[in-house]
């Protein structure tokens, strides 16, 4: 080898080793610049959670959550340290799982320090479980599986997802399930009762303890655009058709599902428990159980300084099926729960009033609690073990 390959190959040598000590040098520095290591959200043994956020630029910043106990209407106020990490600690708080976001100087994001999330209608929120539930912790017992289906409504002529769990064992096994339809509340979507609701945990645990039959649990998305909570309703009820025309005969084409009356339950909470009785009630040939969670037909209490409803009340359009007795044999249980702090406990009252007006056999329950998750799970705790109980899987 001559003397100029040489020197040419140490030129290049000592290239390579200039790079990488000065790529060194940027890493160092770059992860200088981040500042310190957070941990965020960190639950104690006592049930304590505390939540940080490096921001060292910020002038505020606020902790925003509607249902975490404690957290304030207006949002717990996290405190700066001097390496600019903000933090704050709430609880002890009870088991279950909570959204949050960050508000900092007016902008909300989610946590950046945490995997966990849950999907609403509009937006994402960070997500965090406090374990110490028998009923919806996570397990060492056999888990069903939780699937994001995409199809095709027909209805409304554009593709749509849904959370379907099928029961431990499905994939591997043989037969047919009963199925259950569970919906959401108003501004939240598909992911919700899986995520914050840990309807799958739950169902897991009610299995597995033989307190309830394994079934399909169906969860579709219960708006159809971008959630409003003001304007007129449309004139035709675009979840309505998009249900009974293409979620029902999606589920029954595709899974291995017992479709008949007796093998399919309907239930949801707020704007979902109102879903309930205006798809339920119209085609009750269709359904056995209904339950109605912190719900009831929307308007049948007047609002105050609130214009009255247009075109007949529910009753009056609904009175053909309310006073079928044949109808009503065939539905083996109808159940309501709100909590006595719920701001619809009186919408849930006269609602119960009216169908026990039209003899049917209602089930109403007034617990502990207001408008949030935190009843919301307890409610399907209860419902689930009731359906399905007089037959078994073909």
């Amino acid at each position: 080898m001559n003397i100029n390959s040489k020197l040419g190959r140490l030129a290049v040598l000592f290239t390579f080793v200039g790079t990488v000590s000065l790529a060194s040098s940027l890493l160092a520095q770059s992860r200088g610049q981040q500042g310190p290591q957070v941990v965020s959200p960190e639950v104690s043994d006592d049930g304590k959670i505390t939540f940080r956020i490096l921001a060292p630029k910020a002038g505020a910043v606020r902790l925003s959550s509607s249902d975490l106990p404690g957290n304030g209407a207006a949002g717990a106020e996290l405190v700066k340290g001097t390496n600019g990490v903000w933090e704050t600690t709430l609880g002890p708080v009870q088991a279950g799982s909570y959204r949050y976001h960050f508000n900092i100087d007016g902008v909300s994001v989610i946590d950046p320090r945490s995997a966990g999330v849950s999907e609403s209608n509009n937006n994402v929120w960070s997500l965090v479980n406090v374990s110490g539930s028998d009923f919806m912790d996570t397990k060492d017992v056999p888990r069903g599986a939780l699937a994001e289906v995409t199809y095709y409504s027909t209805s409304l002529k554009r593709f749509r997802r849904m959370h379907i769990y099928t029961p431990p064992g499905y994939e591997s096994g043989s037969g047919r399930f009963p199925v259950f339809y569970l919906l959401h509340g108003a501004g939240d979507s598909d992911d919700s009762w899986s995520t914050v609701g840990r309807a799958g945990f739950i169902l897991d645990n009610l299995i597995a303890a033989k307190k309830a039959r394994p079934m399909l649990m169906v969860m579709p998305a219960g708006h159809t655009s971008a959630f409003r909570s003001s304007g007129p309703r449309p004139a035709v009820d675009e979840f309505n058709q998009d249900f009974m025309m293409d979620i029902v005969p999606y589920v029954e084409k595709t899974y291995r599902v017992l479709a008949e009356r007796k093998s399919r339950a309907l239930a949801g909470l707020s704007m979902g428990g109102g879903q309930t009785l205006n798809i339920g009630i119209p085609n009750l040939d269709k359904f056995a159980y209904l339950g109605v969670y912190s719900s009831g037909v929307f308007g049948i209490v007047p609002r105050p300084n609130a214009p009255a409803p247009e075109g007949p009340s529910f009753e009056v359009r609904h009175k053909t099926v309310l006073d079928d007795a044949a109808l009503k044999k065939g539905l083996k249980l109808f159940w309501f729960a709100t909590g006595k702090d719920d701001f619809l406990v009186e919408t849930t009252r006269a609602t119960v009033a009216m169908f026990r007006n039209h003899h049917f056999d209602v089930v109403h329950k007034e617990t502990e609690g207001a408008h949030t998750w935190i009843v919301w799970r307890e409610y399907l705790n209860e419902f689930a073990p009731q359906l399905f109980q007089s037959h078994s899987s073909e």
